[in-house]
């Protein structure tokens, strides 16, 4: 333990027995927790570099590293193309979110119209059943839409973008709309004073205010879509258009005859952006998930 820590405790009069039932098995059950996390990663990763292609062959972590499996991942197989897909629409559709959410939020925040509160209330209900429940729905909308607008069909990204985004209000146009009650409207008022439009007010003051939450929203829309297999497999039909999560549980589908190194390698390749972009925008989650609840 820290001497910081030990000398909080012992001003605070917690030593021996008592500092170990107050405090000290909290500690424990910590690293306990950490342990039970971390050992996973640990063993994904040595099961990465581990060119015997087996999960279970390898009883200790890094018995074995060899880099061939990241080799073999780029040069042999669709993995690029996969993770290529992957960034295509998780970014345009977390791009998509923000605008719309963004938009909508604004519209419920700043006007006063017929059918507001309805409007909020059944996006509160809509977001209680998941998109997926419509997969049949979905399925028969792009079979008819291929044959009219193609790119917009089945085996297309757009057409598995336009889901996305079909899908996009609700949990976070009510995220955001709490976010934009905490901008006062005297701010508002003041630019509508000096002559600026809605269209101003939004683009250049509301949204440069706001974007803690733009960046909740737009993380949580990329980490969903980045990772979604339902809609994604129904949609993308042909191995060549696949995302990584379909790619990958293709790969896993055999257990028997499945590359699970390369499945491994894959996973830690694929982890590495989600991690970056949450790393990236650490600084703005606690004020944007934060400060939505302060004012209705």
């Amino acid at each position: 333990m820290s001497a910081p820590v030990l000398e909080n405790a012992n001003k605070a009069g917690l030593r021996g027995g008592r500092w170990f039932t107050e405090v000290g098995w909290k500690h424990i059950v910590a690293w306990i927790m950490i342990a039970i996390c971390v050992f996973p990663l640990l063993y994904v990763l040595s099961a990465s570099l581990n060119p015997g292609g087996t999960l279970t062959g390898s009883t200790r972590l890094f018995s074995e590293v060899s880099l061939g499996n990241y080799a073999t991942l780029f040069s042999e197989t669709n993995f690029p193309r996969w993770m290529l897909h992957s960034f295509i629409v998780a970014t345009t559709t977390a791009v998509g979110t923000v605008l719309m959410g963004a938009a909508a939020a604004y519209a419920f925040s700043r006007f006063r119209f017929a059918g507001r509160r309805g409007g909020l209330t059944a996006l509160l209900i809509i977001q209680m059943f998941p998109q997926m429940l419509a997969f049949v729905a979905i399925f028969l909308l792009l079979l008819t839409l291929r044959d009219i607008y193609p790119f917009l069909g089945l085996e297309s990204l757009f057409g598995l973008i336009a889901v996305y985004l079909g899908g996009a209000l609700g949990a976070n146009t009510f995220l955001m709309y709490g976010f934009f009650n905490t901008i006062p409207h005297e701010l508002d008022e003041a630019a509508k004073i000096d002559g600026a439009t809605h269209a101003q007010i939004f683009w250049g003051m509301i949204m440069r205010l706001v974007s803690p939450i733009l960046a909740v929203v737009g993380l949580l829309s990329f980490v969903g879509t980045y990772g979604e297999f339902i809609l994604a497999k129904i949609v993308l039909a042909r191995p060549e258009n696949y995302t990584l999560a379909v790619g990958l549980y293709v790969w896993a589908s055999d257990e028997r005859n499945a590359p699970w190194s390369l499945f491994a390698a894959a996973a830690v390749i694929a982890a590495l952006p989600i991690i970056a972009l949450f790393m990236y925008l650490q600084k703005y989650i606690v004020a944007g998930l934060t400060a939505g609840g302060v004012k209705g």
